[in-house]
């Protein structure tokens, strides 16, 4: 059966109907709506509420420390006074448990090249100043810095200085205001990921920063390694101490002035030879945490310029 006509009069009484509802439709969507005060309320709280759980979803979802883990660490007042960071980086690991024997070679974990030189000395003499300084500088924090570098024991380059520091009665065993950074693989990370640990343990970047090492590295840490993090070189001071032995001294200068020239065409340590030392340093495939604790240095830590004497130019948190 064919359909009817529109001219049919059944027809036009359906289209005239639709017409009327839609023009119904239309001047209500026209005509001025009233709403209570009570309305408006609902309305606008409904808004606010869903305004705020997106928020609290963003927060949430924030990289950042996890609940689970600030839960866990207590809020100790003293660290609120410190700004002040001294960086000891660590060269061997001590695996002694008396102070006495700490000149003892056999009890460290040494390369080939530091046996029969003296440096164990200049090693107990750096974590000895450095600890002195800390004692007399009340808002300073001294940083043992220093990763698992050798195979045959995972105890860390850092963890063997302070427990030397603590053996040795340089700094009283319930100091708290000396600690460790756990995870430098070289010096360029002993001075990054120190000025790290101290974020991680105060919750704030130092005002100024001594290091306290070799004295044949005093150019590669004042000229380089605190030019690759943009610190200012009049909040920056390095002690140098060396070994007593004078001709130990020559042959490690000649080694040094290598690595000087190395790393001025490499900053950031992240390139050909400079990487692989921290590659052949990692035997126990440990990485750091500290895109997490300090992700105000994310982008600074993953700085590899093709161009390895590009300095990072991003923001800092010390960067006025």
């Amino acid at each position: 059966m064919l359909p009817l006509p529109v001219s049919h009069p059944q027809q036009r009484f359906f289209y005239d109907k639709v017409a009327i509802r839609d023009g119904r439709i239309l001047s209500a969507l026209r005509s001025r709506a009233r709403i209570t005060n009570l309305g408006l309320l609902l309305l606008f709280s409904l808004a606010f509420f869903s305004l705020m759980l997106n928020v609290n979803v963003w927060i949430d979802t924030t990289p950042g420390l996890p609940k689970s883990i600030l839960s866990t660490l207590s809020g100790d007042t003293t660290a609120e006074n410190i700004d002040h960071l001294i960086v000891v980086p660590g060269h061997a690991i001590w695996n002694g448990a008396s102070a006495e024997n700490r000149l003892n070679e056999s009890l460290w974990t040494l390369e080939p090249y530091q046996r029969n030189s003296g440096r164990i000395q200049a090693f107990y003499q750096h974590i000895a100043h450095a600890s002195k300084l800390s004692l007399q500088d009340k808002h300073s924090l001294v940083v043992f810095s220093g990763g698992q570098t050798r195979r045959e024991t995972t105890t860390t380059e850092a963890e063997s200085y302070m427990r030397l520091a603590m053996q040795a009665n340089l700094l009283p065993h319930d100091f708290i205001r000396a600690t460790t950074e756990n995870y430098a693989l070289d010096s360029h990370q002993n001075l990054l990921f120190s000025i790290a640990r101290f974020h991680e343990y105060t919750g704030a970047y130092p005002v100024r920063i001594t290091v306290v090492g070799y004295e044949m590295k005093r150019k590669r840490f004042a000229d380089l390694h605190r030019v690759a993090v943009r610190w200012a070189e009049h909040r920056f001071e390095y002690i140098g101490i060396d070994s007593d032995d004078l001709q130990e001294n020559d042959i490690a200068q000649e080694g040094e002035m290598k690595t000087y020239m190395e790393t001025s065409n490499d900053m950031y340590h992240c390139h050909s030879q400079l990487l692989q030392k921290r590659k052949n340093r990692n035997h126990h495939r440990r990485y750091h945490p500290y895109h997490t604790s300090s992700p105000e240095l994310s982008e600074l830590i993953e700085w590899c310029p093709v161009e390895g004497s590009m300095l990072y130019n991003g923001m800092l948190p010390w960067i006025e």
